[in-house]
């Protein structure tokens, strides 16, 4: 009991002690000082890494503006972190705690927690290859798996991509094993046009090029010329003709609805039947009287 009371005296002397609360007072506004600046600091630097991407947009030695994208929110990342760590151990510091003890004894637990972490060390090197590689960059359309959206941002442990009815869905980079990119390349539009089997192809065909012409001067999304392939197969009351136009990436889908309505209000004006579905029935009412075919329409 003695002892007990002891401590507890001491500890009252010391908190009773004003150099003690002028020391707590001291630590917590160096605490306060310590987490303004690593605030100013962040912005700053936020602001320079900015400044630097839009200068070297006007460089002619630029890279692509999906990859400057992808970098300045990595960069973005890794300040962060720098900034966070640091105030984290002169906060220590001001604590009067140890830092130089504490980093030697952090080493030897990051070997035992290195083994235990393994797909974390996974994640930050995959997402290393993954910008070093350039595979993919915010802003991208992308495909992980059974998921596909635009690329939200990448860091070093995770990936972030948006799909088009606004969930996020966050990946692991090590669990990213096969991607499939849209935005690399110029995308394709696909459109399958039907005509009648009663109605003048020739006439058709000639229709549909010359009104091929004149889209490239409609949409800017379009690259080049749209093409007609030609006769793609025979439905059931059609003949199906094929256009494929080149378009900027992940722009066919807008395009090929543009070139649909466009086509309906062109085979209208011309006079070219866009065929319906038919039933066919055949009546026999006698030997002697003839077999007419009677058609069946949604007229």
């Amino acid at each position: 009991m003695g002892s007990i009371e002891s401590v507890i005296h001491k500890l009252g002397e010391k908190f009773l002690n004003e150099d003690t609360w002028v020391a707590i007072g001291e630590s917590l506004i160096k605490i306060i000082v310590i987490l303004i600046l690593a605030g100013i600091m962040i912005r700053i630097g936020k602001l320079m890494i900015h400044n630097i991407f839009k200068v070297r947009s006007k460089s002619p030695l630029r890279t692509s503006e999906r990859r400057e994208n992808t970098m300045m929110r990595l960069l973005d990342n890794v300040l962060s972190y720098v900034v966070y760590f640091i105030a984290f151990m002169m906060i220590l510091s001001a604590m009067t705690i140890d830092v130089k003890a504490l980093l030697a004894g952090a080493g030897i637990l990051g070997l035992a927690v290195g083994f235990g972490a393994q797909s974390l060390v996974k994640d930050v090197i995959t997402g290393f290859f993954i910008i070093f590689e350039d595979q993919f960059s915010v802003g991208d359309f992308i495909r992980i798996g059974q998921f596909e959206g635009n690329v939200e941002e990448i860091g070093l442990r995770t990936t972030k991509i948006k799909n088009w009815t606004g969930e996020v869905h966050i990946f692991p980079n090590g669990s990213i094993v096969e991607v499939t990119n849209f935005s690399l390349h110029n995308s394709m539009a696909v459109v399958d046009v039907g005509i009648s089997y009663e109605g003048d192809i020739e006439k058709a065909e000639r229709v549909i090029k010359e009104f091929l012409e004149t889209l490239p001067e409609k949409y800017e999304e379009i690259v080049k010329t749209p093409e007609l392939l030609g006769i793609q197969s025979f439905g059931p009351s059609e003949v199906v003709l094929r256009i494929v136009a080149e378009t900027l990436p992940m722009r066919h889908f807008f395009i090929s609805r543009m070139i649909r309505r466009e086509i309906k209000v062109c085979m209208d004006e011309h006079g070219i039947e866009i065929p319906y579905p038919r039933i066919v029935m055949y009546s026999r009412q006698g030997e002697n009287q003839a077999n007419e075919p009677k058609k069946l329409g949604s007229e």
